[in-house]
């Protein structure tokens, strides 16, 4: 019988499961995440508002509570205290493979970046979204305007969460404290800056329409802006998707005001250089004008623009982590790997798999994971014959237990799911989100 660790249970990793169980009847998975809550960044990245793709977990959920799966939350991978080294990890499974996402997000490299008040998108998105190692800097706190830098679908995630009122995210499963705070707030102006043209936006249709759609606030563009863009007069000859960008751009660009309460502002061709202080925090930044080169980027005008600002978030990316015991690329933030096997040296060591986004870096949509995870799984299986010629534990969870780590079984996970029910009741909502360590552990041992 062959036993698999699968480390993280985002998309990725529970895919991996499915992909596992579905082509070997014999295998058994035991889904590690170092959280005591299952999904990833299902649950800790995904909107609150964003009812549909949040509904994923149902799918997710089916797979963990297979016959031959197993959740494991709480159990963290290192060298540190308290948590459970690679080597160790090894010697309990016949295989491991390794889907924990990317979790560092990239930097600006520019002065004032560290400023109070600049923060990165993820540090924000974590708050609203309940993680447990989230901490409450006070985002919002005397913030009269935001800029967004980046216009990927996460940047216009949390300018949409910005500009969200109390009645729209009352109803969501974010945590009463950011739900507090995020309706106390004063900010009236988002500005959403990429330092390209809007034909090169990473943003979806979809998600950029939805910030039209917003109550009590109004879109602006410059066209000024926009037909800097080459394709921006004939988009014709952009992939659908951009194609259909620019259309809405050029609806809003051409639409009048409404004096509405909030604005956000989408900006293009403007590059940050500089983040400018006021008392010790962050009051405005500082961007170069720039233009399109001959060879689909940009270059440097010499022209600056300042914008106002009490908080800047940036959302320029994410990038993976080295993991303890295993190689890392530094210029692609990934595992090296073969076909999913980490390459410990000129080819593959059966034993350790990779698949997600520390496989091929953060690209992608949800859906890109499912063939993602299915290769790793073929290259797994395919090496199965040398993997069952070691001898494993019958069962790890023991020998977890012999280093002082005490699992978070499924049965604790319902019974966190049952007290973010009851927390909601309670505070006349639907469920709302635990969001500390704390909370979160005393939960699921009461379930235990």
């Amino acid at each position: 019988m062959l036993r698999v660790a699968v480390v993280g249970s985002g998309p990725s990793g529970c895919y991996t499961a499915q992909n596992l169980v579905q082509l070997d009847p014999t295998v058994v998975v035991d889904v590690l995440d170092r959280l005591p809550c299952p999904y990833g960044l299902v649950r800790y990245g995904v909107a609150p508002d964003h009812e549909k793709i949040k509904s994923l977990q149902g799918n997710l959920r089916t797979v963990l509570e297979h016959e031959r799966v197993r959740f494991l939350g709480g159990v963290r991978i290192g060298g540190g205290p308290g948590e459970l080294p690679v080597e160790r990890l090894r010697e309990l499974y016949h295989a491991v493979v390794y889907c924990v996402g990317a979790a560092g997000d990239r930097r600006l490299g520019i002065p004032g970046e560290e400023l109070p008040g600049s923060w990165s998108a993820t540090e924000f998105v974590s708050w609203y979204s309940a993680h447990p190692d989230a901490i409450d800097a006070g985002f919002v706190r005397d913030a009269r305007s935001a800029v967004v830098i980046g216009v990927g679908n996460v940047a216009v995630d949390v300018a949409r969460m910005l500009a969200r009122g109390v009645a729209e995210l009352s109803p969501t499963d974010m945590p009463q404290a950011a739900l507090t705070a995020l309706a106390a707030s004063r900010i009236r102006e988002v500005h959403v800056v990429g330092r390209r043209g809007p034909s090169q936006a990473r943003f979806t249709t979809k998600e950029l329409r939805e910030l039209g759609a917003l109550p009590d606030t109004e879109v602006r563009v410059d066209p000024a802006e926009l037909a800097l863009d080459p394709a921006y007069a004939d988009p014709s000859a952009l992939p659908a998707a951009q194609r259909r960008n620019v259309e809405v751009l050029r609806g809003w660009a051409t639409a009048g005001t409404r004096g509405a309460g909030r604005r956000i502002w989408l900006r293009f061709f403007l590059r940050p250089v500089e983040l400018l202080a006021d008392g010790g925090r962050v009051s405005a930044v500082r961007f170069e004008r720039t233009e399109p080169d001959e060879h689909g980027g940009v270059r440097g005008t010499g022209r600056y623009e300042t914008i106002d600002a009490q908080l800047v978030l940036r959302s320029v990316g994410y990038r993976g982590v080295p993991l303890a015991g295993l190689p890392f690329d530094p210029g692609t933030g990934t595992v090296p790997h073969a076909a999913g096997r980490v390459l410990h040296g000129p080819a593959g060591a059966p034993g350790d798999y990779v698949a997600g986004w520390i496989k091929r870096g953060p690209t992608g949509v949800i859906g890109t994971n499912r063939p993602d995870a299915k290769e790793t799984v073929t290259s797994l299986l395919a090496d199965a014959p040398v993997l069952l010629g070691r001898a494993v534990p019958e069962d790890p969870v023991t020998a977890l237990r012999a280093l002082g780590i005490e699992p978070v079984a499924w049965s604790g996970w319902q019974a966190i799911e049952r007290a973010e029910a009851a927390l909601g009741a309670r505070l006349g909502r639907s469920v709302v989100k635990l969001a500390d360590w704390d909370t979160l552990l005393t939960a699921a041992r009461s379930g235990a």
